[in-house]
């Protein structure tokens, strides 16, 4: 046989290249990441998507990824179902050399399906502004992390709003409050707080469900507009049923700023497409809104200027689920960088980020510090909180952007705290599950 020594000495470069490769990838902290860039709700789940993916980016590029350590970051694209998400989650879980370090599903329906296999496969489940809100209680749910809001407390949030519209709570007794709501575990999540709210404000509540994905509306709101009359109409919507509901709200003439979503139908696609029917139009957020934050400086600089931004749009940096986006990636870095103090700087596995959620302490100060001051609100865990704060701001279209109209607003912890506590109690009971101590 002919020796061919260029050949060899390819083969063999070839060959170290791909060891380095293997090696600096071990090194890596590995990101599994559910999105939907397709399907009927793309439209926010792409700005979401490009928000996480650049946050985490901007670390490597700018920071050189977390105490020296890159990120490597891979999507599955759920495209909003259910069972696309499960082989998306058994898929990437064993990703990189220390596995998918947390899992963020952006569906409620994916976060039900996950949770008895994530606390077998002791890897944290965030599901921020979605999921249960019940697993606020991390004595019951230890594997699951619910910040910065949920969709009890939202409601919650909305009803104070209203009441102070009205004049006070008690302006509420005898008034007709809506709810439209997408037909599925997420729509369903807040007629419970809404029901105790109606029975201890004496207001009078009304469900009407949505067949998704929604386009089909006009028989719920005649009712609502020539029957019902409600004097405010409150909507757990999503995607393509956030604009046709704003369509048919105005054809029967009902008044816009009476009408206020939960955080996922208050972004850019649900209210452009709806024109001037839009303006008025209110909605929750547990972010801020707008791009005038030193981080997105950050991003444009050291990404979109050089090519590397994810989205497609440089204009859609800021825009709110793009920043829900960023939000995510915030809470999963800073759950990784308060776990490397703990146990090194190196990859994390998903039971080194378990420790440090219950633990996480992301504050004013390190807001500050990342260039998001006033975009999100801080967030404190503990063992037996997943939850924090759960404040929520109501924001208003006005034909062109969404502008804050309320402070950072608190749920009603007196009421929601013992909901959250009797549901996660029953779910212990119904799953055998002895809830953990927290010291």
């Amino acid at each position: 046989m002919k020796f061919n020594l260029k050949a060899s000495l390819l083969a063999a470069a070839v060959a170290m290249s791909s060891l380095l490769s293997a090696v600096q990838a071990a090194d890596d902290q590995y990101i599994g990441s559910l999105v939907y860039r397709t399907g009927p709700y793309a439209p926010g789940g792409i700005q979401w998507a490009d928000g996480f993916a650049d946050y985490v980016q901007l670390l490597n590029e700018r920071d050189g990824g977390i105490n020296g350590v890159k990120l490597t970051l891979e999507e599955c694209d759920t495209a909003y179902n259910t069972d696309k998400g499960l082989e998306c989650y058994e898929r990437l879980k064993k990703g990189g050399s220390t596995g998918m370090p947390a899992v963020m599903p952006l569906s409620t329906g994916i976060t039900y399906a996950l949770l008895d296999r994530v606390a077998a496969d002791k890897i944290p489940l965030i599901t921020s502004g979605y999921g249960r809100a019940d697993a606020a209680d991390g004595t019951v749910f230890p594997w699951v992390f619910v910040p910065p809001a949920t969709y009890w407390g939202g409601a919650d949030v909305a009803i104070q709003y209203i009441a102070k519209e009205m004049g006070g709570a008690d302006a509420m007794k005898g008034k007709k409050i809506a709810l439209v709501y997408h037909d599925s575990a997420f729509g369903k999540e807040p007629i419970k707080t809404l029901e105790a709210l109606a029975a201890k404000h004496g207001f009078e509540l009304s469900l009407h469900p949505v067949s998704p994905p929604g386009l089909e509306q006009k028989p719920i709101w005649t009712k609502i507009g020539r029957q019902i009359k409600p004097d405010y109409v409150i909507m757990y919507g999503w995607g393509v049923m956030n604009a046709t509901a704003i369509k048919e709200a105005a054809a029967v003439d009902f008044p816009r700023d009476k009408f206020i979503g939960i955080w996922w139908s208050g972004n850019e696609p649900d209210v452009i497409p709806a024109g001037d029917a839009a303006i008025g139009y209110k909605s929750l957020q547990f972010n801020g809104v707008g791009a005038g934050y030193p981080v997105h400086e950050a991003i444009k600089t050291n990404l979109y200027a050089k090519g590397k931004g994810s989205s497609k749009v440089e204009g859609d940096v800021g825009a709110v689920a793009y920043n829900r986006g960023m939000q995510s990636a915030v809470i999963l870095t800073e759950a990784l960088r308060t776990a490397m103090k703990e146990y090194g700087n190196k990859p994390m596995t998903g039971e080194q980020v378990q420790w440090a959620l219950d633990r996480l302490d992301v504050s004013a100060d390190r807001m500050k510090e990342l260039g998001a001051e006033g975009l999100f609100d801080p967030i404190k865990l503990t063992c037996a909180d997943h939850l924090g704060q759960g404040r929520v701001q109501v924001a208003q279209w006005d034909g062109k952007a969404f502008k804050a109209i309320s402070d950072w607003i608190q749920p009603n912890d007196e009421m929601i705290r013992p909901m959250y506590k009797d549901s996660a109690a029953a779910y212990a009971k119904e799953k055998g599950i002895t809830p953990r101590e927290c010291k």
